[in-house]
């Protein structure tokens, strides 16, 4: 096995795998049951895989095309979202790529005979103990599942690169390439973007009323998938109007263009430099989304965010954009007395500037008010018709003002609230 002539191809997680069926093939195994304990390390770590990723059938397969899809490398990454590129990379890759189908075509049975195991059954005809799992995402399983079977029906070296090409232009490469949310922890000093795998499936559709403020976000958003000039946008109002539904919306929208989206806390701030930084030179188009953002007045994150957005010496990429969710208009909190020249500052102008200068940075600004009376009732039957909720509309909509009575007022989540609350009642 060639594994080690692959000149791309090379930084992979899970390597072991592969070390391990490259010593087994060489022949070099020493004694019976070293051999045997070098087979049963590649068995388990391919079920492990399997089981943590969803993969089924001939898991060795499975395994090369998990490499594939996963390797960011300069020619997966140059490829993503745009498709083949020129150039002499071409023939470094399709290198890489008849060493892979070589390895396609390894017999399982063959690392059997070496070791003296039984282990190429269960390899290859790996069956999932549990289809209900939610430990993985079957949607990113099922297009990997899909590229293996036509990897292994490529006919030559170069159909089989054109194969994994026209996957990385579809869907892209790497943690970005299949998922579409992210957030950022840390390992050590070092801020990680991982992602996020069971999200909730929000579409545009689904949010009844402000359609104006929705057509400002989608004209915004769409000029930046385009590549057209557009703004960091903050969307304010009050709670429970879906200012934060709508931004995962555009996700669930525009991910098939290349949109990507990665959520920062306030905390977390002091890395965004960082992760731009990470993000700037990949293919996609990514939101930063700021959800409930909001500073105290003592509070000098904000600063941070600041020069991120206009004011520092390097330009924000043009594939990063900035969207921010908040109950208020002027995010850091400003109080009567900076206004009043009665304190100890004598530039009490110059205070009232600086909180202010955080919310003008953002160049389209979205309205999301409280629903009035009518509003909030024509979204209560709206929610009501789309669940199959049968009820006569004078107690549907006497029951619902009962409700906002004593579950926050009137809005738009308060009438999601009534809706499930009744949908659980009727389920019983």
């Amino acid at each position: 096995m060639r594994s080690n002539e692959l000149i791309l191809y090379r930084n992979f997680e899970n390597r072991e795998i592969l070390d391990d069926a490259a010593f087994i093939l060489s022949g070099d195994t020493g004694s019976g049951e070293g051999a045997r304990n070098r087979m049963n390390s590649f068995t388990g770590s391919l079920i492990e895989l399997a089981v943590k990723c969803g993969y089924e059938g001939n898991l060795w397969q499975a395994y090369l095309t998990h490499l594939i899809v996963n390797d960011e490398n300069a020619y997966s990454t140059s490829c993503e979202i745009r498709g083949s590129v020129a150039g002499t990379i071409n023939d470094v890759a399709l290198s890489d790529f008849s060493i892979f189908r070589e390895m396609f075509a390894i017999d399982l049975g063959e690392l059997d005979k070496l070791c003296g195991t039984k282990n190429a059954g269960m390899l290859s005809c790996y069956k999932g103990t549990d289809t209900g799992s939610k430990a993985f995402n079957k949607r990113i399983r099922d297009r990997v599942m899909e590229l293996r079977d036509q990897l292994c029906a490529a006919g030559t070296d170069k159909d089989f690169m054109d194969t994994a090409t026209a996957f990385y232009k579809e869907f892209g490469v790497g943690r970005f390439g299949l998922n579409k949310a992210f957030r950022i922890v840390h390992e050590g000093d070092e801020a990680v973007i991982v992602p996020i795998t069971n999200m909730t499936h929000i579409y545009l559709e689904d949010l009844v009323g402000y359609e104006s403020a929705k057509r400002k976000l989608i004209d915004n958003t769409e000029a930046f998938i385009e590549g057209r000039p557009c703004n960091n946008c903050l969307l304010f109002g009050d709670a429970g109007t879906g200012k934060s539904s709508s931004v995962k919306g555009l996700l669930n929208r525009y991910y098939e263009r290349g949109l990507r989206m990665i959520e920062i806390y306030r905390h977390q701030l002091r890395d965004l430099s960082d992760v731009i930084s990470q993000i700037k030179d990949r293919n996609y188009r990514f939101i930063i989304l700021m959800d409930d953002l909001s500073f105290e007045d003592y509070e000098t994150d904000y600063k941070y965010l600041k020069a991120v957005i206009e004011g520092g010496l390097e330009r924000k990429p043009e594939n990063v954009l900035i969207y921010a969710t908040s109950n208020r208009r002027h995010i850091v909190r400003e109080k009567y007395s900076d206004r009043l020249d009665r304190d100890e500052e004598l530039h009490s102008n110059d205070t009232v500037a600086e909180k202010l200068s955080l919310s003008y940075r953002f160049g389209v600004t979205v309205y999301f008010g409280r629903p009035d009376k009518k509003q909030y009732d024509g979204i209560v039957t709206a929610l009501a018709k789309r669940y199959g909720i049968e009820m006569d509309e004078d107690e549907l909509l006497l029951e619902a003002d009962r409700w906002e009575l004593s579950h926050g007022g009137l809005s738009g989540r308060t009438a999601q609230q009534f809706i499930d609350h009744l949908r659980g009642r009727s389920d019983k």
